[in-house]
């Protein structure tokens, strides 16, 4: 097992160096080009790992720049202003779907009464042996 360990160690250090260094922003790199430090990284994985680690990145630019986007106010920048999140309702929490719920259901009981109204009329001239359409039955 514990043999076992330190090659372990040194395959996670390679892949975590080469991953970081493909992932690296170009004016984050000092001392190579991106290309050459991608070579060294991956045909010289002890060295290469520990040179990209100590040398090859620039760690203080990345720990100012902290975010992407700028916290608070931008400075004349808007179109960099992360956006406001929006609070997500449930719909049966959302006051606005539940007035249009209620508000469709009440139209269809109006459409439905004037069915029902209009049914029984029909019913009823069909009772009585008059023509819908106005004329007598003959």
């Amino acid at each position: 097992m514990l043999r076992i360990l330190p090659a372990v160690a040194l395959l996670a250090l390679w892949v975590w160096a080469f991953i970081d260094c493909l992932t690296t922003p170009e004016d984050e790199i000092r001392h190579l080009p991106k290309v050459v430090w991608i070579i060294v990284v991956l045909f010289f994985p002890l060295v290469g790992s520990i040179a990209w680690l100590v040398v090859g990145r620039d760690r203080t630019s990345a720990r100012r720049r902290g975010v992407p986007w700028p916290a608070g106010p931008t400075a004349g920048f808007p179109e960099y202003e992360r956006p406001q999140a929006r609070r997500v309702v449930a719909p049966d929490d959302d006051p606005e779907f539940l007035a249009s719920l209620k508000k469709d259901n009440q139209r269809h009981e109006e459409m439905l009464q004037q069915w029902e109204a209009d049914l029984r009329r029909r019913e009823e001239e069909l009772r009585r042996g008059e023509d819908p359409e106005g004329g007598a039955k003959g």
